[in-house]
């Protein structure tokens, strides 16, 4: 089992830009529809691997990019 993190976005467009920053910098992530344990205004989430979290943050806050909320500890199989 894995341990994610998911992150959801108050916009599509958030969405679509946070996904454009994490393949351009190398992050595993994947763009999912938002699990229905988690509520959201977006359709959209990214989830990534936990250990992931810092490189993540600092991307997001350098590039602007506005999130709703972030889910820690997550785990799917």
């Amino acid at each position: 089992m894995n341990q994610y993190n998911y992150m959801t976005f108050k916009s599509v467009s958030y969405a679509m830009k946070a996904e454009a920053e994490l393949k351009k910098n190398g992050i595993q992530y994947k763009m999912i529809p938002v699990p229905r344990s988690i509520s959201s205004s977006c359709g959209l989430c990214v989830r990534f691997y936990k250990e992931d979290m810092n490189k993540l943050n600092i991307i997001i806050k350098k590039n602007g990019i506005d999130y709703e909320k972030i889910y820690e500890d997550v785990t799917t199989c």
